[in-house]
């Protein structure tokens, strides 16, 4: 039997079928754009994702298509998909890095369980209810991505506690919060009925099973966020295991068996089992390094790399990578970046060595609010490594000093989807629980830490500009 897992991503959607054993057999992608018809607004028509998985599906070989047996679902976080009681969308999806809701954010008050963003759903919802009141008038569902998508194929309407726990309309645990929902002007009935990540929530319909070039009746399993399937499918198991993901932004998850303390500036979520993850989220990773390479005309990642790293480093040269704000530790979302210290001297080379540290150090902040508040088990001296920004060894050893642990790169280059496939699997009762640590991938430590005492001088003045010039944002 094989297991396919589908990862909806914020760009792209993603297919892996996995065979008993937990391998990848094959694997296949399509992007799709994010729209942004307004300054602030991060959105995509689901009719996008629906032919970006029909356009990857194509790609993946008939002879394992015809072994799948259970379907798993991973997906982009916190947005949110407005549909009638056909699941038919009404507007296209709003997105994560949507901050049109920046100004409603009110109504939660503070201290929360969890840190509250405006491209959660919640906010997004409270947008919708006020700007766009003829929509919300015919909706029957608010759904997350992964959810309106496993509906669409023919499952059952429902959600997990990974992805209600980080709409900032529920509890940690995922149930919703009936007094919060009503008193920010929702409906409770537009919210799905939780069921675990792993459970079977219908069965693969004939229009579906045409399109993927699967069989009908194949079961689909919840499925679960795609940071809660990427630890899955990269073998955390076990209390305090880590794991960096460096993307477009970057996180940082820590397992956990209890539910972790609240802490400002953390999560703490649901993972795919029954278990709990601290997470530092923080959003100038890729986004910021990208923007970066273009600014000083970086035809290709390969120069950008050779000029950084050959480049000495500067201590006088900061840069602040918080080009969209910032979650994690901050969450300032007015926060903005820049270069500081620069003299005439200065060459792209040491810009583009200065951005690399600095995302180096956005990173650290949001390890040192982990190890600093989550308790004994988040001690974190060794990383699991994933994420397609964290390839280049000069680039993993700086992350290894700034971070002051050891980087394990993961054998597994697509965990999230990898992870969804195993949720299908234990749908269908091929794998339990038990079974979860003698599925992790192998890990091969990449870099240590190497004491680097102007490394952490220039930490030190990272730390210090950003919250000496936070007041001007």
């Amino acid at each position: 039997m094989r297991f396919l897992g589908i990862d909806l991503g914020t760009a792209s959607l993603k297919l892996a079928i996995v065979d008993e054993d937990g391998h990848e057999r094959a694997f296949a992608s399509a992007a799709y754009a994010v729209t942004t018809p307004h300054p602030g607004w991060a959105e995509t028509p689901v009719d996008a994702w629906w032919n970006a998985l029909r356009d990857a599906a194509a790609r993946l070989p008939a002879n394992e298509c015809e072994a799948v047996g259970a379907i798993g679902f991973s997906g982009q976080m916190h947005g949110v998909v407005i549909a009638d009681e056909n699941n038919r969308a009404l507007r296209p999806a709003m997105l994560w890095p949507d901050t049109r809701a920046l100004d409603l954010l009110d109504a939660w008050g503070s201290p929360q369980p969890n840190p509250v963003a405006p491209g959660m759903a919640g906010p997004l919802l409270r947008w919708l209810a006020v700007n766009e009141p003829a929509v919300m008038s015919k909706t029957r569902w608010a759904l997350q991505p992964k959810d309106w998508l496993r509906t669409a194929l023919g499952g059952e309407v429902c959600t997990d506690p990974s992805d209600a726990c980080a709409t900032a309309l529920a509890a940690p645990s995922g149930v919703w919060d009936d007094a919060l929902i009503a008193e920010i002007g929702l409906r409770r009935e537009w919210f799905a009925p939780l069921a675990p990540s792993y459970a079977a929530a219908g069965t693969l319909n004939a229009d579906a099973a045409k399109l993927l070039g699967l069989r009908a009746g194949i079961v689909l399993a919840v499925g679960a966020g795609d940071t809660a399937c990427a630890a899955l499918g990269s073998g955390l198991c076990s209390d305090g295991d880590a794991l960096l993901t460096t993307g477009s932004g970057g996180q940082i998850v820590v397992m956990s068996t209890d539910v972790p303390e609240s802490v400002i500036g953390l999560h703490a979520y649901r993972a795919a089992t029954d278990q709990w993850y601290r997470m530092a989220a923080m959003q100038n990773v890729g986004v910021a390094l990208e923007a970066v390479r273009g600014w000083l005309g970086y035809d290709n990642w390969p120069s950008a790399y050779e000029d950084a790293f050959s480049a000495a480093p500067s201590a006088r040269v900061t840069f602040l990578p918080y080009l969209s704000g910032e979650r994690s530790p901050w969450m300032n979302p007015s926060a903005r970046g820049g270069w500081l210290g620069l003299g005439l001297g200065d060459t792209r080379g040491t810009m583009m060595r200065a951005a690399f540290e600095g995302v180096a150090f956005a990173l650290r902040a949001g390890l040192d609010a982990i190890r600093g508040n989550a308790g004994p088990s988040a001690a974190v001296r060794t990383l699991r490594l994933a994420g397609g920004g964290s390839i280049d060894p000069r680039w993993r050893e700086l992350l290894a000093d700034a971070l002051n642990a050891d980087l394990q790169a993961v054998d597994c280059p697509n965990a999230a989807t990898r992870g969804a496939a195993i949720l299908g699997g234990i749908a269908v009762g091929h794998w339990h629980a038990v079974d979860l640590a003698a599925l992790a991938p192998s890990a091969t430590l990449v870099a240590s830490p190497n004491a680097n005492a102007d490394l952490a001088v220039r930490h030190a003045r990272f730390i210090d500009l950003y919250q000496r010039n936070a007041s001007w944002f």
